[in-house]
């Protein structure tokens, strides 16, 4: 599994100034079943990509979930009539982009 090395500051954005998708604990964690799944390929094979399917899965539903909240959080907002302030629709876009980016990586 192709590992990115960033440097980042205080507020876990890279050296890009993008924050990570996935909070970094978060991301070890999956690394870390990732590393497991994979190590009992060996082994058993079959399970291994069945509990591959499932971690792909189970990431990309709480993935969906994390923009999902992003979203109603800045909806929530116009609702109310608030002004959103052009940071948070920066950021909110760069979350997008860097995403969106990863998905047309090869």
């Amino acid at each position: 599994m192709e590992r990115r090395s960033f440097s980042q500051d205080g507020d876990g954005r890279d050296a890009q100034g993008v924050q990570p998708i996935f909070p970094e604990q978060e991301a070890a964690d999956l690394r870390r079943h990732w590393e497991s799944i994979q190590g009992g390929f060996v082994d058993e094979p079959r399970r291994a990509v069945e509990d591959a399917d499932h971690l792909v899965a189970a990431a990309m539903k709480r993935l969906a979930e994390m923009f999902a909240q992003e979203r109603q959080h800045l909806e929530s907002q116009w609702d109310r009539g608030d002004d959103v302030s052009t940071e948070d629709l920066r950021v909110a876009l760069q979350r997008y982009r860097a995403f969106f980016g990863r998905l047309l990586s090869v």
